[in-house]
């Protein structure tokens, strides 16, 4: 991330502009992070659906500023779907 010209940390701010428990929400993010790039808010909208004895989670994301920050994005929400998976897996 340094070498990139990007901080080690960061602090996120998000805006919700739709909850409706216990099936969606939506909420705007705060994009001040990328170099060059005046900051913008992104949007993301969750579904939560009943689906047997589990629940489907489906996140949509509005693209970014250009395509190589949507496909970081994309990877990223990805890599925290799977995590979710897991913990849900293991019974935590």
């Amino acid at each position: 991330m340094q070498d990139a010209g990007m901080p080690l940390t960061t602090v996120s701010r998000k805006t919700f502009t739709e909850v409706a428990a216990p099936e969606r929400l939506a909420y705007l993010s705060l994009v001040d992070f990328v170099p060059g790039t005046e900051p913008y808010e992104h949007l993301t909208t969750v579904e939560l659906v009943p689906d047997g004895d589990g629940v489907r989670v489906t996140m949509t994301v509005d693209p970014m500023h250009d395509e190589v920050w949507t496909e970081r994005l994309l990877a990223g929400r990805a890599d925290e779907l799977d995590k979710l998976a897991r913990v849900l897996a293991e019974g935590r």
